[in-house]
């Protein structure tokens, strides 16, 4: 059976670098100050032969109003309701804090099965630190350098057995069902149904600072899940969560807000913009989220055309519609700087959303669909080769120099998204209009609006294989018939 385990403790205890060390990758951000981990991070972990699932944690503070620490913790204390197993860690080097002493109370009375972690325990500077943490009353801790790998057997040695009293507690839970096992089965061996998952879509929601992506994300779930509020740039890094949205699996990454690179200077917010990037990179759809009030800024065309560039399929939302008051004017406004602003992403889904609300989610949901099936759409060679030469009969290429350039077949070499290889000659002389023209051309026909299309064109290797050879001179051929 597998199982949960939250790690809870003060900010800058080490809770992100345990995190990322029992999942094998760099999925949480990790930085010398405090408190940078703001939101859950779930990652399927491993430790030995044990699976499980690890979530990191904002650091414990004490708040419980609704200013920024208060909801961070209160988060912290749902991810604690959610586990199966709790690691409570502490920064043996500065020894058990007041705050220590609380939060240990409070996981007494909240979670049944506490695992006390002494971190940054290597060397003798983190003794004394270790024996105080026996005065918390919750067994003797395990000693750990998260950072240097130390101490992960012995976490494993207290993980085991209550995992194993975890897996007798499910088993004793289920109820027992007499199966019929199917004609010639030995009803003393395992008969197992397999049960085909589909594999989630990929979803990633960019934009501004302060644009609601939590917002909307947490909307889809029908959950506080992730940290909301007025403060900007709350989310530091990308989350990212899966569930099943109205019968399609999915995972949702939401990311930090993204702003100009010149405004960029700390090394913190260059991190977490990077993990943006790559949560575009991994997904297959992007929604670029919009603020109704200040729609189409520069930085929201940069982040569009940096999606178009990584070749995801593009779905723009626009939040916040539940306050604006000339709705009709507004979207028809909203239509016309999309296709003058950003035409690379010509007929690419805009949907109208309130992310407060919930309010158009459903049309959302289906522009996210129709975007992935066309990102994933295939042409056979004999549709495009027909639909080639109505558009050159239509539209000739041009004539550089008195010789027409001639593209003899076109084929699909890819899908997600669509790219297509055009034989022709001469294709350096190929302006790059008439390409633009072929691609707009392929939207229409085909029904494939706003997906980044690919277009190369390449020319074929000569047949003759003397046509480029020199002649021989004179000396030479003499040289040639003496032989």
């Amino acid at each position: 059976m597998s199982f949960t385990l939250a790690i809870v403790g003060r900010p800058n205890v080490g809770k992100s670098t345990l995190f990322n060390r029992l999942v094998g990758k760099r999925l949480a951000l990790v930085d010398d100050r405090p408190g940078v981990t703001r939101d859950l991070r779930e990652g399927d972990a491993r430790l030995a032969d044990l699976r499980f699932t690890a979530i990191d944690t904002a650091g414990l503070e004490d708040a419980t109003d609704d200013s920024l620490e208060g909801r961070m913790r209160r988060l912290t204390e749902r991810a604690v309701g959610m586990a199966d197993i709790c690691l409570f860690v502490i920064d043996a080097r500065a020894g058990v804090t007041s705050a220590d002493r609380m939060f240990a109370e409070i996981l007494r009375k909240r979670s049944a099965h506490v695992i006390l972690a002494a971190n940054k325990a290597e060397g003798s500077a983190a003794d004394a630190g270790v024996m105080e943490a026996y005065e918390l009353g919750l067994g003797e801790p395990v000693r750990l350098s998260a950072e240097h790998g130390e101490g992960m057997m012995d976490l494993y040695t207290l993980l085991m057995p209550v995992a194993d009293e975890l897996a007798e507690a499910a088993k004793a839970a289920l109820p027992e069902i007499d199966v019929e096992l199917p004609e010639g089965e030995d009803d003393s061996g395992d008969y197992v149904r397999e049960i085909t998952r589909a594999k989630p879509l990929q979803i990633a929601v960019i934009g501004r600072p302060n644009s609601g992506k939590s917002t909307l994300v947490n909307q889809i779930l029908g959950e506080e899940r992730l940290l909301t509020g007025p403060e900007a740039g709350i989310t530091r890094d990308a989350i990212s969560v899966q569930m099943d949205w109205d019968g399609t699996p999915v995972r949702i990454f939401d990311t930090a807000g993204m702003r100009r690179k010149a405004k960029v200077q700390e090394k913190l917010e260059k991190l977490s913009v990077g993990d943006g990037l790559r949560a575009v990179r991994f997904a297959e759809v992007v929604v670029v989220l919009l603020d109704a009030a200040i729609p189409f800024e520069s930085q929201d065309l940069r982040i569009a055309d940096l999606a178009e560039r990584e070749g995801r399929a593009v779905v723009v939302a626009v939040n916040k519609w539940d306050i604006e008051d000339e709705k009709q004017n507004k979207l028809k406004d909203l239509k016309e700087a999309f296709e003058r602003l950003l035409p690379q992403l010509r007929g690419a889904p805009l949907v109208t959303v309130s992310a407060k609300t919930g309010r158009g989610l459903d049309r959302l949901h289906g522009a996210i669909l129709k975007a992935h099936r066309v990102w994933n759409a295939r042409i056979t060679t004999a549709q495009l080769n027909r639909w080639l030469a109505e558009m050159i009969a239509q539209h000739p290429p041009p004539a550089p120099n008195g010789r027409r350039i001639k593209i003899r077949y076109m084929t699909q070499i890819k899908t997600r998204p669509p790219a297509f290889v055009a034989m022709c000659s001469n294709p350096d002389k190929l302006p790059d209009a008439y390409s633009r023209y072929l691609v707009n051309g392929l939207r229409e026909s085909f029904d494939m609006p706003g997906t980044p299309i690919r277009m190369t064109m390449r020319g074929q290797a000569d047949k003759n294989p003397y046509k480029n050879r020199k002649k021989p001179g004179p000396s030479k051929l003499r040289k040639h018939l003496n032989k």
